[in-house]
């Protein structure tokens, strides 16, 4: 399969008096973009916390406490996922979720669902401020490549896609595709990380896909301010747009945004583009410096 219909959600938190409000809130968000005819949907990072409202004020205003409750509930979260993914035959980016370690500490994992159950997961590998001096959550480890129906993908969990050998690593090992759930409180916040989507599509001359958590939450503590617009990136080159955006969201509204995707245009530009990128990504190491 070269072409595949992407859907990157632009999502807004909730909040739920029980859990079946999310299972609802959840199948209607996988429903509609089945509907759309989209095979990989993509949803943010830390879309998740939405889940602590289920556990009353004293746990979701308090950073630590949440962390520890939402764990009761992530097996039912993970079995959702995988229903939905084999029910509409499709697969699903989890929104990011802190998950607990046997060590007692917690990493921002994003799982990846297909028809058969779980392909995949990437933990988030550099850490915000936030996660590191307030939070506590702590880093992954592990740079990884998840084997799917459409070829290997790559993930970058938000600031990740900041640094370019992260998803460097993960096209030399064979990803053409980059999903970025992401999660920010401020259009600054939002930019770097469309910056770093942007350059890593031009760089490695491949498509990255932005999923933000969008909207107000004033009751939560964790995800209160949510600002961004899903977006899809191309390389900048023959056949794509000129200013690398394929498509975005707007500004003031929850939603899906889809695209195409023709996977095989990945090489073709890389053999035959105004410019190669990802080929002549190595000349940069053997330059001498006068300095």
């Amino acid at each position: 399969m070269s072409k595949i219909k992407v859907a990157a959600a632009q999502y807004d938190i909730s909040f739920f008096a029980q859990w079946s409000d999310f299972a609802d809130k959840l199948t209607q968000w996988v429903s509609q973009a089945a509907d759309h005819q989209a095979k990989l949907l993509v949803l943010p990072e830390y879309g998740s916390m939405e889940l602590a409202s289920l556990f009353g004020e004293a746990i979701y205003k308090d950073l630590n406490g949440q962390l520890h409750a939402m764990q009761q509930v992530y097996p039912d979260w993970q079995a959702l996922h995988q229903e939905l993914a084999h029910k509409f035959d499709l697969m699903i980016l989890g929104a990011s979720y802190p998950v607990l370690q046997h060590d007692g500490s917690f990493r921002n994992r994003a799982n990846l669902y297909g028809p058969d159950g779980l392909l995949g997961y990437q933990d988030k590998l550099i850490m915000t401020r936030f996660e590191n001096e307030q939070w506590l959550v702590k880093a992954g480890d592990e740079i990884k490549v998840l084997d799917t129906d459409i070829g290997k993908i790559g993930i970058n969990i938000c600031y990740d896609s900041e640094f370019p050998l992260i998803a460097r690593q993960q096209v030399a090992a064979g990803a053409n595709l980059i999903l970025v759930p992401s999660c920010t409180d401020t259009e600054a916040g939002f930019h770097r990380v469309r910056i770093g989507c942007q350059a890593r599509a031009l760089e490695n001359q491949c498509f990255v896909v932005q999923s933000p958590t969008f909207g107000q939450a004033e009751w939560s503590e964790a995800v209160d301010v949510n600002t961004g617009r899903a977006s899809i990136y191309t390389p900048v080159d023959y056949g794509f747009p000129d200013n690398g955006i394929l498509v975005e969201g707007s500004k003031n509204t929850a939603q899906w945004v889809y695209a195409e995707l023709d996977l095989d245009s990945i090489e073709h530009v890389r053999q035959q583009g105004q410019v190669f990128n990802y080929r002549d990504w190595g000349k940069q190491n053997s330059l001498k410096t006068s300095f």
